[in-house]
Parts: C-alpha cells; structure tokens; sequence
C-alpha cells in the first residue's frame, strides 16, 4: 500500500473529517497552499530531524508552511541533546515519501511527532502533501490531533524575510 492510500485508510478507519485534493506535483508550501485554495500557514510542514539522546533515530517536526523550524526547541521537545536536519536520502528512507511530500504523520510508527503549538491552536483546518506532490489531505485539526496524539511544543520560528538577512 503506497503511503498516500496508508493515509486514506488512517483517516477513513478513524473517521476523520477531510478531504483530498488533486493537484499539479508540488512541494513548496507558498506555490501548494494556493492551488489547495489555504493559506499557506495552514499547510503542515513536515521535517524530519535527527536527535541525538533519544530512543528514536530522527523525529518528525511539524509547523506551519510559513514559519522555519527552532531546531534546539525540537531538540529540547523530545529531551535530547543535539539535533540537526536529516539528509534528504535519511529522510526518504524513514518515511517512505519523498521531501516536499512527507505527511505530518508518521505511517510506520517508528518516527516521534512534535508538532508547532501555535500552529495547531491557529486553525480549524490543516492541510499537507498526503505522501505524493500531486495530492494533499485537508483536514480538521482536531481530528489530526485526535489521530496522531502529537507531542506538542513552541517549536517554530518566523521565516526571516531575504531581505532582512
């Protein structure tokens, strides 16, 4: 089962509140957020990191398409003690998904989530790549709270404009 129909299943089997959104492929959260029809903080942007001084190889941070990741505040979310971005190849293997597709969920079970508090008090809805660039799942938020049981943490920071750097 590819991971997009793991993620229906999911949903489906805990009777979520969602919908799927067909797509050209897409993985930057400004040019998908449009084509989804949401702002682009309502788009799940899901990192992988790995942590040092934790069970798990790596978490699954998960903030808003708009905001970039505190990596120490991750790091600090999950009680470790180091932690830095995962390889492209790293994060492909742990999820199964492509970077710029990766769900805000982790399908094998094996990945911690942590997910941005601001981000899930912000909105009704969320809305993510659903493991493929051509199709995202827009659902509730309680739901994916519900569903996923996130750790959940300040773990975002504004995107500096490119200009202010």
């Amino acid at each position: 089962m590819s991971p997009f129909e793991q993620i229906l299943d999911l949903l489906d089997r805990e009777k979520a509140t969602y919908r799927v959104v067909e797509h050209p492929a897409e993985g930057r959260s400004e040019e998908v957020s449009a084509v989804r029809g949401t702002t682009v903080s309502q788009g799940a942007k899901a990192l992988v990191c790995r942590v040092k001084g934790i069970e798990s190889p790596a978490v699954l941070a998960v903030l808003a398409g708009d905001r970039r990741a505190d990596l120490k505040k991750v790091v600090a979310a999950v009680e470790g003690k180091k932690g830095g971005f995962a390889p492209s190849d790293l994060a492909e293997q742990l999820t199964g998904c492509v970077v710029g597709a990766i769900p805000p969920l982790s399908l094998s079970g094996t990945l911690p989530v942590v997910v941005d508090a601001e981000f899930l008090a912000a909105h009704e809805e969320i809305a993510f790549n659903a493991g493929r660039l051509d199709r995202s799942v827009v659902m509730a938020t309680e739901d994916y709270v519900r569903i996923v049981a996130p750790a959940v943490a300040p773990i975002a920071a504004p995107v500096v404009p490119a200009a202010a750097e």
